[in-house]
Formats: C-alpha cells, sequence, structure tokens
C-alpha cells in the first residue's frame, strides 16, 4: 500500500474514532456463537493444518535451531512490531502507552541491536501489548459473533476485523523500501513457530486430548480477551490462554 493510500485510510479511522469514542457497551457475557457449525469446520481444518505443517514444522524449528538463535528472532520479531502497537496506543488515545513503547523501540533498535536484544525489559520499559481489536474496543465497537479465522483460530468480529486491519498499522510496511518492509513479516512468521515449540506439549494436550477442544479453546480465549480488555493483565500473546489452562 502506498502513502497516498494511507493518508485516504488515516482520516477516515480518525472520524471513526471521533464518532465512537462516547459510545458506551456492556462488559459482554456468555457465548454468542450462531455459526457453530461453521467455525467447527474451520476449527477442523486448523487443527489438520496444525498437524500435518505448523506442529511438525515448529518441532523442527524448535530442535533445529538453537534457543539464543530462537530468542534473537522473538525479539527482533517483537521490536518490528512495536509501530503498530504505537499506532494503535495513538488511536486509542493512550499516549502514556505510546510514550512507553516508543522509548522501548528506541532503546531496543539503538542499545539492542536492531531490535535482537530485548535491553528495554531491563529497565523497567517492558511491551504494552495491543492491537486493533482493542482499538475498537476503546471506540464503542460490540465483541460481536465468536468467529474461528483460518490459520488464526479463535477470535469474534471485532477481534478479526482489528487482525485484518493490522496486517496495515505497521509504519515499517510503508516506509521501507522493497524488499526490507517485507522483514518484519518474516520475522512474526517465524516467532509463530518459535511458539508454538514452547507452547507445544499445552498445546497440544488441548487440541487433540481435550474431549472437546472446539469448545474449551473458545472458552479461554472469550475469558482471556474480556478479562485482558476489561483492564486486567494483557498477556503478550494469544498462547497465554493455554498456560492458563494448565495452571
Amino acid at each position: 500500500m502506498k502513502i497516498s493510500q494511507l493518508s485516504r485510510i488515516v482520516p477516515a479511522l480518525l472520524a471513526l474514532m471521533l464518532v465512537s469514542a462516547c459510545a458506551t457497551q456492556p462488559q459482554p457475557v456468555g457465548i454468542n456463537d450462531p455459526n457453530e457449525a461453521a467455525n467447527r469446520k474451520v476449527h477442523a481444518f486448523n487443527k489438520a493444518f496444525d498437524s500435518a505443517f505448523f506442529g511438525p514444522a515448529a518441532n523442527a524449528y524448535g530442535s533445529g535451531v538453537p534457543e539464543p538463535v530462537r530468542a534473537r528472532v522473538q525479539d527482533f520479531a517483537s521490536n518490528t512490531s512495536l509501530p503498530s502497537l504505537i499506532v494503535n496506543n495513538l488511536l486509542q488515545v493512550r499516549l502514556d502507552d505510546a510514550g512507553h513503547n516508543f522509548a522501548r523501540l528506541l532503546l531496543n533498535t539503538t542499545l539492542g541491536i536492531g531490535g535482537l536484544f530485548d535491553v528495554a525489559s531491563d529497565v523497567g520499559l517492558e511491551e504494552r501489548t495491543t492491537d486493533f481489536g482493542e482499538t475498537l474496543h476503546v471506540w464503542g465497537f460490540k465483541e460481536g459473533k465468536y468467529v474461528v479465522m483460518p490459520f488464526f483460530g479463535p477470535s469474534t468480529t471485532r477481534d478479526a476485523t482489528g487482525t485484518v486491519v493490522d496486517f496495515f498499522t505497521n509504519p515499517l510496511s510503508y516506509s521501507l523500501p522493497t524488499p526490507e518492509r517485507y522483514v518484519p513479516t518474516a520475522a512474526s512468521v517465524v516467532a509463530r513457530f518459535g511458539d508454538r515449540y514452547t507452547y507445544g506439549a499445552t498445546i497440544d494436550d488441548l487440541m487433540y486430548s481435550s474431549e472437546d477442544p472446539y469448545s474449551t479453546m473458545r472458552l479461554f480465549y472469550l475469558d482471556a480477551r474480556r478479562y485482558e480488555l476489561s483492564g486486567g493483565e494483557s498477556g503478550d500473546d494469544l498462547y497465554d490462554i493455554y498456560e492458563e489452562a494448565y495452571e
């Protein structure tokens, strides 16, 4: 996407924010899953994809790549995602979080050698995670229906929209030349293999040993996401729900 296209999108997002900023909504309760039959089919596809490719590839990556190298990939991917977090912080008018994440980006990019090392966390500048799904929540949009996204897994109508928009909220995608602009995305994909390897045992138990993996994943996703958006501690990523399940 070119800068000219971005210049048309940003005013539209700002207008949407102004219209919705004052909206209030009750905390969602229960499970709104009217498309369960279709969602279960997508869940089955994701499970087959994990069994045939993602899980084995993650195990090969984790066992074949030394931990220090995997840690550098994780740190680099986290650092390149920070501009997107800062954009969402600003859209949410959370200036303290934006400043915090910017300081983290600056420190890790310089002293952390381009983000290969997370030196910012050592001085109290841990990542303050957010996404466009949370931005929509702040603007007053309702959670919507429960959905299962191909490859991405559990979500809601609001968060699925956020997932798509977040592909375009990282300024690095527009400021870097080709092919460098694709490096952050590539690093993020590789980091997901690292996550799958790290939490492999609990994910396997949940997806392949649970009596009804679909219902279990749905419950933990909705509980964890609602807790996060209500002001609870936010996890580093979706894999925290798997840790929660086995504590």
